[in-house]
C-alpha cells in the first residue's frame, strides 16, 4: 500500500486570522503554492456527517471570494454525478449555481 499527503500551512495574525496559506500536494507536483482560501470538508461516517474547514486570508477580496464559491458550486455538480450517476440532480445544481452567479453579480 501507497500513501500520500496533501497538507495546508497556514500563517496567523496576532488575532488567530489567517495572512497567508501555502499548500502542498507531493503528487500532484504542488509544493508551497500560495492560496488565499480553502474548503475542506471529511465525511464523519460515524455520525453520518460532514466536518469541514473554511480559511481564507484577511487580504482575500470580496469579488474573488463570491467566484469561488461560484465555482465550488460547478465543481459540486461535477462530483455529485461522477459519484451517482444522476445527470438530472447535477444539472439542477449547476442551474442553481448559475442562479447564485447572478445573484451575487459575478463577473465572468
Amino acid at each position: 500500500m501507497r500513501k500520500t499527503q496533501i497538507t495546508i500551512d497556514v500563517e496567523l495574525d496576532e488575532n488567530h486570522v489567517p495572512e497567508t496559506m501555502t499548500w502542498n500536494a507531493e503528487d500532484g507536483g504542488i509544493e508551497k503554492q500560495e492560496t488565499k482560501a480553502t474548503m475542506i470538508s471529511v465525511w464523519d461516517d460515524k455520525k453520518s456527517e460532514a466536518l469541514r474547514i473554511d480559511l481564507w486570508t484577511k487580504d482575500m477580496p470580496v469579488d474573488h471570494m463570491k467566484m469561488f464559491i461560484h465555482q465550488v458550486l460547478l465543481s459540486l455538480a461535477s462530483t455529485y454525478e461522477r459519484a451517482t450517476g444522476e445527470e438530472d440532480i447535477a444539472d439542477w445544481l449547476e442551474v442553481m449555481a448559475e442562479e447564485y452567479a447572478q445573484k451575487a453579480a459575478i463577473k465572468m
